[in-house]
Formats: structure tokens, sequence, C-alpha cells
């Protein structure tokens, strides 16, 4: 991935990229050719070096049965949104100024492992679960399904890992703008409606000025 200087993103956004990466799309380079499944993961801190990404697939997937050649590849990305160049002030003063993308995106690298094994696949579904119905009044849980229709459900996926061996991370949002630049978009995205986008944009100015 290209990361300039200005884009690339400090080790506490990397890991907030991998504790909340919603779905990724898992990318493995097989004898058949490229494979890809966007799936949901949760990260597993603990293993190996760098952690791992845990997730699964649907047993009729055949990206789980090809083996993959070298590094497997998961790309995490957040809200990215749609920049008009109307929303810089600096439009009306020079009007050098064009259109762009605000976006941030992991690119984590690593061993794929496969875990045909139910125990790891229940195991991974009630963590899922939980990371994504905290949020919930009343979260649903597993074992509100009936056990034999559960049962069924985690015979038809199979576990994945991928154990990751290096991250490249980019936050593209707005930082190379000048302040009034960046109020402007920050303006232009909430009257859109995009809050998530706006947001991830003053998450960066605040965080660039605490880094100085």
């Amino acid at each position: 991935m290209y990361i300039p200087s200005h884009f690339a993103a400090d080790p506490d956004a990397v890991r907030d990229l991998l504790e909340n990466p919603g779905a990724a799309n898992l990318v493995t380079a097989t004898a058949q050719g490229l494979l890809a499944t966007l799936l949901p993961f949760v990260y597993d801190p603990e293993a190996g070096e760098h952690g791992a990404l845990l997730g699964h697939v649907a047993r009729n997937n055949d990206q789980w049965r090809l083996p993959a050649l070298g590094e497997s590849l998961a790309i995490i990305q957040r809200s990215d949104a749609y920049i008009s160049p109307n929303w810089y002030p600096t439009k009306a003063e020079h009007g050098r100024v064009v259109p762009t993308w605000n976006y941030t995106t992991a690119h984590a690298y690593g061993r794929l492992v496969i875990h045909d094994d139910p125990a790891w696949v229940e195991y991974l579904v009630r963590r899922l679960t939980t990371q994504h119905e905290a949020a919930w009044e009343r979260p649903w849980a597993v074992d509100d399904a009936p056990a034999r229709f559960i049962a069924g459900q985690l015979r038809a996926i199979v576990g994945v890992e991928l154990v990751i061996t290096r991250v490249e991370a980019k936050r593209k949002l707005s930082q190379n703008r000048s302040a009034a630049d960046i109020d402007g978009v920050i303006a232009g995205l909430r009257a859109r409606g995009d809050l998530e986008s706006a947001a991830d944009v003053e998450r960066a100015r605040q965080d660039a000025a605490r880094r100085g």
C-alpha cells in the first residue's frame, strides 16, 4: 500500500482498526488464482507476535479448501467518503483544488490457519456474537437458539485464523489540508449526514494535535 508519511496510521490507530474490524476482505492466492471473501473477524492479540484475526467461512466456500500460496491478506476498512472541493475555503482563494476520497484502512498480512473443528468454531461464533451484541440493551446469545439448530449451523461453517506477520495501515482524513479546509470538510460531511466520516476527520485532527 502507498502510504505518504502524513497519512500513516500510528500504533494506537492500527490497534483500534484490528480490535474493531467489523468485517474484512480475506484474500488468498491459490493454484486456481486469487480468492476473496468478506468476513466478520475478531482480533486475538495473544496469538503470535502481532496477534491474529479469527473468523469463519461457509463449508461450501472453496477458499478454505484450497491451500494459500505464501502470505494471505485481510483488508480492513472503516468509513470512506467523497470529499468535494466546494467544501474548501481555499477554493475561493485560488481554485487549485480537486476532489478526493477520505478513508481509513489496514492491510493485515499473515499465515492462514484452517480450523475444521466444531469446538474452535463454536468458541469463535460465541466470541463474535458477544462482540457485536454488546451494545444492545438485551443482547442475543447463542444459547437463545435451540442447541440442535446451533449444532447444525456450526457444521456448515469452518474456522479461519490469519496469524498476522505485518500490518500496513493508512488514515487519509484530510490531514494535508489547512485548518480552514478541514473545518469545511467536517461541515460538509455533517451536512450530507455522514457523521461517521466527519467524526473520523475530527479524530485525526485531534490525534495530530496531540502528537504536536
